[in-house]
């Protein structure tokens, strides 16, 4: 596979000038009653104003959203309708499950190593609180026939074939339409094909959360996350609610499993939890973002995304997508000053740790003579992760590319990989360079 060049016909490399993100809640606490799209604009909006860049000079803003809201569709073109941009904004919507920010940064970059845009925005926002609550196929079919009767008698009779059952409201499937498998299952099937132990599980989110605390202790994260005054604007929220100050191994051992009872692992805290939340990120020409005397970030080096079956092992996305992306780079796995891996589930992340060590898997699965290594933890996942800090589906990669471009910079530079497994077996991998 040969080497990627994310650079303009010029030779001019993708910059990152900007990130940030709201605080990301639990479902049902302090953003209840704010939809995904709102969450959207808050956060674009106080990006631009900290940047201070004439919103005029957006080209292009690629958005996802994967809990979508049938009212606003285009949750990007909304954004650019809700925050003061050119009309005239080029604005259209993406998702790719829990990957869906990873793939909206790479939209934009395409666009301006293309030369079509010199600026774009890139992000997520999801809300699993503000959701699309369906009701069930026999009260939509009868609801579309009541609308077309003429007669009280033809509408009575529809109404009376309902049950009280046809009536109750459906959320949104937390399960693979193929299959009917939830992700937590998948987190399972994981555990044991893998042999990954409870105790192991429990101990990687006690870490997660330790190393969160710690990084929010340390004033470390609180540059990259925004204060946020929710409707009805009576109080407002400036940290991650989620993350376990006060976290011990001992505690975690006290949960049920919560996908197999009798035999399970997985449990709610040793999963990520149902969050509500937004990211973007601000992408540039570098030639344009050094005329404009912005401050760079840091720059995309690769990126790779993978597809694999739904059956088994379903998220193990990075995996596949991790090689493809370090050949791409034209790096090797200890090049790189920083590993952050999307923690859907503990069982799932150790998971695919172990699979980036054994050259069985590589062998049989990837085609390659021999596995990519292993992991340095000391390189892993350094500031915590999407257990501790919540996971809104669309958010999550620009809250992680942001975070780790941020901890390099830290570091004193240097070249770091971000990875995410996605429902429907896909998978998506970055490389991020600091200068």
């Amino acid at each position: 596979m040969g080497k990627q060049e994310v650079k303009t016909r010029s030779g001019e490399r993708v910059a990152v000038v900007a990130g940030l993100r709201t605080p990301f809640a639990r479902q049902s606490t302090e953003f209840s009653q704010v939809p995904a799209v709102d969450l959207g604009k808050m956060v674009v909006s106080e990006m631009m104003a900290r940047t201070e860049i004439d919103p005029k000079l957006i080209d292009q803003v690629v958005f996802g959203q994967v809990v979508q809201m049938p009212e606003a569709p285009n949750i990007a073109r909304e954004i650019v309708l809700g925050t003061g941009m050119n009309i005239h904004t080029d604005a259209y919507s993406v998702t790719r499950a829990c990957a869906t920010s990873f793939q909206s940064a790479v939209n934009v970059a395409e666009s301006i190593m293309s030369g079509t845009i010199d600026v774009g925005i890139a992000g997520g926002a999801d809300s699993s609180s503000v959701l699309p609550i369906g009701v069930s196929k026999k009260l939509a079919a009868n609801l579309l026939a009541l609308s077309k009767t003429k007669t009280m008698g033809q509408k009575l009779k529809i109404l009376k074939s309902l049950s009280f059952k046809d009536l109750m409201p459906v959320p949104p499937a937390v399960a693979e339409y193929s299959t009917g498998l939830s992700m937590g299952q998948t987190a399972e099937q994981m555990a044991k094909s893998h042999s990954i132990t409870r105790l192991e599980q429990d101990a990687l989110a006690h870490r997660s959360h330790t190393l969160a605390a710690q990084a929010w202790n340390d004033g470390k994260i609180e540059g990259e996350v925004m204060t946020a005054f929710p409707e009805p604007y009576k109080k407002w929220i400036s940290q991650d609610n989620n993350i376990r100050h006060d976290s011990t191994l001992e505690g975690y051992a006290k949960l049920r499993p919560a996908f197999d009872r009798q035999y399970g692992s997985v449990t709610a805290a040793n999963s990520t939890p149902l969050t509500d939340g937004a990211a973007a990120i601000m992408l540039m020409r570098e030639g344009k973002a050094k005329e404009l005397g912005l401050e760079i970030m840091g720059y995309i080096r690769s990126y790779a995304f993978s597809a694999i079956g739904v059956e088994t092992d379903m998220l193990m996305g990075p995996s596949y997508s991790t090689p493809m992306a370090l050949d791409r780079a034209g790096i090797e796995l200890s090049d790189l000053t920083l590993i952050d891996m999307h923690e859907a589930f503990a069982a799932q992340t150790l998971s695919n740790v172990k699979m980036f060590a054994s050259d069985k898997f590589a062998q049989e699965q990837l085609g390659r003579s021999k596995a990519i290594g292993e992991i340095d933890m000391d390189k892993f996942n350094v500031l915590g992760g999407s257990i501790a800090y919540g996971h809104p589906f669309a958010a999550t990669g620009a809250r992680m590319i942001t975070q780790t471009l941020r901890e390099l910079k830290r570091r004193g530079g240097g070249l770091a990989l971000n990875t995410a497994c996605a429902a429907g077996g896909l998978g998506a991998a970055m490389v991020l360079e600091v200068e």
